[in-house]
């Protein structure tokens, strides 16, 4: 090629290496093997490479019908957790030539603007918390290849569904606070139709119901702090025995049930022990520090792309829910004699 004239072509590596342009699709597409010989493929790579050859990827995709762009939809950016599972699903789908649109719905939960003109046009696949499920239907996510994070198997919207093993964290806390001698509890319930708080009223109660003595009573509450501490306020304070422990769905809640606790002139843990789950910075900001569920927000972001990846694929997901473990910090101990 003469100095000065435009970008390599196709036609110019093919002219290089003496083989057709056919030939250097296939070998630059990685489609070469059983086509073309070992040796072809490798004098086709040097002269794309002496050249300053690189493939037009834009045009590429627009003849495979790809863009090489997912939509991560979650709730909206509340807290860090969801800023991990991009951060792992970006990490992934850069190590396969994909993008990563965040897309968190802007009512945090519920139904969400169309993001694109046609989301259908616009992307390969989508990844959704089922926080944030209603926001599919306008954005007609639904309708692309999907895997949904967080969501009940059985019932998921998704080719494939991506969990954390939240059921066990339930399991864990209530092991932990009744090894401690608890037998009176509050569960502070995020106020939130999501499978995923399904799951730990489910599991708390059925953990709870089989040991003998044990009582618990329920306060639903928003996800905010302000919210956290109404709610605990007026549970702690409704006649009958007090809980001796809180146990929250999420971090959030729990800075809230502290303030609560705190206002009422009680003390964590001597008077009121508390439980989080999520492990959030909030966890170790306050005092004491949280007890709480410690989810791998950025291993749940890789599982959950890996899995979309498979689905473009035509492959079976990687099975199995994502553990979890309890983190014992300072805000459980035994419950004091009265």
């Amino acid at each position: 090629m003469a100095r000065g004239s435009t970008r390599p072509t196709s036609r110019d590596v093919a002219q290089a290496a003496g083989v057709s342009q056919a030939a250097v699709s296939l070998v630059l597409g990685d489609k070469w093997r059983g086509r073309v010989s070992e040796a072809t493929a490798q004098r086709v790579r040097d002269a794309a490479r002496d050249l300053g050859y690189r493939p037009n990827l834009a045009a590429r995709n627009l003849r495979l019908g790809r863009t090489r762009t997912v939509l991560l939809v979650v709730p909206a950016l509340t807290t860090e957790f969801f800023a991990g599972v991009y951060m792992g699903a970006a990490r992934v789908a850069a190590e396969h030539g994909f993008g990563v649109v965040l897309y968190p719905s802007p009512e945090g939960i519920g139904p969400a603007r169309d993001p694109f003109a046609s989301a259908q046009a616009a992307l390969d696949g989508v990844i959704a918390s089922s926080m944030a499920a209603d926001a599919l239907t306008a954005i007609r996510g639904d309708q692309l290849p999907l895997v949904m994070l967080d969501s009940d198997p059985a019932g998921s919207l998704g080719a494939a569904t991506v969990n954390l093993d939240i059921a066990d964290g339930v399991r864990q806390v209530a092991e932990h606070l009744l090894a401690l001698g608890h037998r009176s509890f509050l569960h502070l319930a995020a106020d939130v139709p999501s499978w995923t708080f399904e799951v730990r009223a489910r599991e708390l109660a059925e953990r709870l119901g089989r040991v003998a003595g044990a009582e618990i009573r329920t306060a639903p509450a928003p996800i905010s702090i302000d919210g956290a501490r109404y709610a605990t306020e007026a549970a702690l304070a409704a006649p009958g025995p007090r809980p001796t422990a809180v146990v929250c769905d999420d971090d959030k809640l729990a800075a809230g049930a502290y303030k609560a606790i705190r206002r009422l002139g009680l003390a964590v843990p001597s008077d009121v022990s508390v439980t989080g789950l999520d492990d959030l910075a909030l966890a170790t900001a306050i005092d004491p520090e949280l007890t709480t569920v410690r989810l791998d927000a950025e291993l749940f972001g890789e599982r959950g792309m890996r899995a979309l990846l498979a689905v473009l694929e035509g492959r079976t997901p990687e099975a199995g829910d994502i553990p979890v473990e309890l983190v014992v910090r300072g805000s459980t101990a035994p419950p004091a004699r009265r």
